[in-house]
């Protein structure tokens, strides 16, 4: 949903962190402020052209194709798999303007549960080094050119390679907005993803994201690890040189390629209720597998081309 940062905070100043070391797998933090809430991958077309006419994901998961206006008019249409708090955003080459929509190209956004929490996660990237975070607020226009506030975000930096992460924080204005479909508040200060989201996953199989994989630079990398140190995860560093982000519900692995070879490679998935067989299903380039059990794996080939 933030792909478009970049085109929007094109002329800001910003600067790649530098090198981030990631070693050990506990927190630094005792509360974890950011949880994994969506991840985007763009993938060669033909792979996007049978995701988007898929009948098989329409069964197994709350999908939809969307077209959205954000912040100054930018839009952008994915392919959407929605689960209870947790989704999967997914292109095709060019559907996204310029760097961003090149094959390979990538995306993950960790957003707060509580009002209030991205406030401390800006104060805590500077104790991991980020000096000067990039605060963005995204808006979403419903279609009658009155962009209403969507969410706050911070980055480390607005230069990359082919994959940028972010955290967020849904702004109450869009919660109070009858047009977003969201549900009222769990407690006070309730801006979580289960909130966000509708309860249409209940009639299909996927529930939620568990585990993504993706390849990305090595300077791309480095950018990342202080964000989701600052959010309370316990990253570790991994053979290769990548990482591995825990807690929270969702595992992040990262694995640090040449641009070449970057892209969205494995997501895995927990399922609303156990299914007996196995089932496969070949979608473009990439490869479905659903159970035994109540789990899910959808792999990519490499850059959604081999």
């Amino acid at each position: 949903m933030i792909v478009v940062l970049a085109v929007a905070l094109a002329g800001a100043i910003g600067g790649g962190v530098g090198t981030a070391q990631a070693e050990g797998s506990r927190s630094s933090y005792d509360r974890q402020l950011l949880f994994y809430n969506h991840s985007y991958g763009v993938l060669d077309r033909e792979t996007a052209d049978a995701i988007e006419h898929s009948d098989y994901l329409r069964d197994f998961a709350s999908f939809q194709v969307r077209t959205t206006t954000g912040t100054g008019g930018q839009t952008w249409t994915g392919r959407y798999l929605t689960g209870r708090e947790t989704y999967l955003e997914l292109f095709g080459v060019g559907d996204l303007a310029g760097q961003d929509g090149t094959l390979g190209s990538a995306g993950l956004g960790l957003s707060t549960e509580r009002a209030g929490d991205l406030a401390t996660v800006t104060e805590r990237l500077k104790d991991e080094g980020v000096a000067d975070p990039v605060e963005f607020l995204q808006t979403r226009d419903f279609g009658d050119g009155v962009p209403v506030p969507w969410f706050d975000a911070i980055l480390t930096t607005t230069e990359y390679d082919a994959f940028g992460a972010w955290a967020m924080e849904y702004r109450p204005e869009y919660f109070a907005d009858p047009r977003g479909n969201t549900e009222p508040p769990s407690y006070p200060g309730d801006v979580g993803r289960e909130r966000y989201h509708s309860d249409d996953y209940r009639n299909h199989l996927m529930r939620d994201v568990t585990f993504v994989r993706l390849a990305v630079t090595e300077g791309d990398l480095a950018d990342t690890v202080p964000l989701l140190r600052a959010g309370g995860f316990a990253v570790r560093t991994v053979t290769g040189g990548g990482v591995v982000a825990e807690r929270g519900g969702t595992t992040i692995r990262l694995d640090s390629v040449p641009r070449e070879q970057a892209g969205l490679q494995r997501v895995e998935m927990s399922l609303n209720r156990p299914v007996k067989d196995r089932h496969v299903e070949r979608i473009g380039h990439s490869t479905l597998a659903v159970g035994p059990g109540s789990h899910a794996v959808w792999r990519f080939a490499d850059n959604g081309t081999r």
